[in-house]
């Protein structure tokens, strides 16, 4: 039996890893708290620990788990800028989960959307106390508006593809351009010259980090709306703000911060919050922010947990051949050229 470590389990992930671990002989051990220096401890024992974005998987706990006889580091998420990879090599394997149902990530881009250009959340509380005025609730059509799509991977994609259905205009930025798609592709400053709308489907890396800051917004529209459900660190959250306040930003949708971590996934209605900027954001009429929730529906949920389940497999099975492994084994992951089955070390 695989005995496996699973940290900042919430009551939504035990049902699909708990019914994928019975059937291929995996014993999770389910703990709420989050992995970090001192918590790493609690993996003695295990063969792998299961983690998710918030988790603190830094040179110090990866080496606290080797350590404790740990052999992989499985990732129940398609992000892993959370793990220090470089410093994993060679020590214990890392896995995560490249893709699961991008079309829950991409249909809550448009549900926040929607809700922010017509107004439904200050509709539905004002008709919960009666009030069925409609003075500031005036929208705009989606049909004919142009929409900016930064990163044109699956989520990006099926995007473009909800758009293209309500009639509006898609032009599109991504340093790999996706053949044959029928996307015009253009420079990012063209693009947010030109959108009404702007999301952001791509990965957080150094070269994306901050990708929306203060010069970026001058040289958007007035009024532009921006969407981020994919990482918190692609946006500048104070230039964010200033633009807000500066009405050059007409709205901003959020589903992800960069300082996250100690927030989101976790109640604090009873605390008093200590992030400023996140608070002062939450409090603008035209921002909408959700909790990290863009994945969470009961296919992505079961996708997640199989090809978790499938990924610590495939690395105590194959002798080390670990399906969707991560690794800088060629340098870059981004440029790995790992086959299919190679061992990475």
């Amino acid at each position: 039996m695989i005995k496996v470590a699973f940290y900042d389990a919430k009551a939504y992930d035990r049902p699909s890893f708990e019914h994928y671990g019975e059937l291929n002989d995996i014993r999770f051990r389910f703990l709420e708290t989050k992995l970090n220096e001192d918590t790493a401890e609690l993996a003695r024992g295990c063969d792998a620990v299961c983690v998710f974005v918030n988790d603190t998987v830094n040179a110090e706990v990866i080496d606290r788990l080797y350590e404790y006889g740990v052999k992989l580091i499985a990732l129940r998420s398609a992000g892993y800028n959370n793990v220090d990879v470089p410093h994993a090599f060679g020590k214990i394997h890392v896995v995560h989960v490249p893709a699961y149902s991008p079309y829950a990530v991409a249909e809550h881009a448009i549900a926040l959307l929607l809700t922010s250009v017509r107004r439904i959340h200050k509709a539905y509380n004002r008709t919960r106390e009666f009030n069925f005025s409609l003075s500031g609730l005036t929208g705009f059509d989606f049909h004919g508006k142009t929409v900016g799509v930064v990163g044109t991977g699956k989520i990006g994609r099926i995007f473009i593809d909800i758009c293209r259905g309500f009639g509006m205009n898609v032009i599109a930025y991504d340093l790999f351009p996706a053949k044959d798609s029928g996307i015009e592709y253009v420079p990012l400053d063209e693009l947010l010259e030109r959108s009404d709308i702007i999301s952001l489907h791509c990965p957080l890396t150094d070269d994306t980090r901050h990708m929306i800051n203060a010069e970026a917004i001058g040289k958007m529209k007035k009024g532009v709306v921006i969407v981020n459900t994919s990482r918190g660190g692609l946006i500048d959250a104070e230039a964010l703000l200033e633009g807000i306040k500066a009405r050059k930003i007409g709205a901003a949708c959020l589903d992800v911060y960069e300082e996250e971590a100690d927030v989101f996934f976790e109640d604090r209605s009873g605390h008093i919050m200590d992030d400023e900027l996140l608070s002062r954001l939450i409090s603008m009429p035209n921002v909408i922010v959700t909790s990290h929730q863009a994945f969470l529906t009961e296919e992505a949920l079961n996708n997640i947990a199989e090809t978790t389940v499938n990924n610590i497999l495939s690395c105590f099975r194959n002798d080390g051949f670990c399906d969707n492994e991560l690794c800088y084994r060629c340098g870059k992951i981004e440029e790995c050229r790992k086959e299919r089955k190679q061992e990475c070390f």
